[in-house]
């Protein structure tokens, strides 16, 4: 179990930035519950054939500065 908690106000934006970052992904990747962090970060790693650390990474890299357009 991960220790990293979104915030339900936050996720729009932070879905937003993952679909312009990553535009193959769909809205029922991006499906998410507060409190179901894990399952998502399970979830988005394996449709990004990526580990879960670089999902984690890249998540706490956006909403370290949710105001900002950037990718």
């Amino acid at each position: 179990m991960i220790n990293f908690k979104i915030q339900a106000q936050d996720w729009p934006v932070l879905k937003l930035k993952l679909q312009r970052k990553y535009n193959r992904l769909t809205d029922e990747d991006l499906t998410f519950h507060e409190g179901q962090e894990d399952e998502l970060l399970q979830r988005l790693a394996k449709r990004l054939h990526r580990n879960v650390d670089y999902v984690l990474f890249t998540l706490s890299k956006e909403m370290s500065d949710l105001s900002s357009n950037s990718l």
